[in-house]
């Protein structure tokens, strides 16, 4: 799957697991379009991983948190992070690796 906005930075937590963080910052004509790529990011963990999202430390695959932040009167900012283990992390790269750096 190719991404337009997203573009995830990958971090090893050293105790199998991972974190995979984006932070796409656009003006309301491409609000919509980041909207669906994080969508499409999370419908794709739930269905690779269905009924194991949940904290690593508790023994789930993946979590995720998205924060929005309205960046003066034409901005507007999305974070999402991903924690995740190393099992979701290889799967996560497999799918929107040209997405990560």
């Amino acid at each position: 799957m190719t991404l337009d906005y997203l573009l995830f930075d990958h971090s090893d937590g050293g105790d199998d697991s991972s974190l995979f963080e984006a932070l796409a910052t656009v003006g309301p004509e491409r609000e919509a379009a980041v909207r669906a790529e994080i969508e499409a990011v999370m419908a794709w963990a739930a269905r690779r991983f269905r009924g194991r999202r949940g904290p690593v430390e508790e023994g789930g695959d993946w979590d995720a948190d998205l924060e929005e932040r309205q960046e003066g009167p034409a901005l507007r900012s999305f974070h999402l992070s991903i924690t995740s283990s190393a099992a979701f992390a290889e799967a996560f790269l497999a799918a929107f690796g040209d997405a990560v750096s």
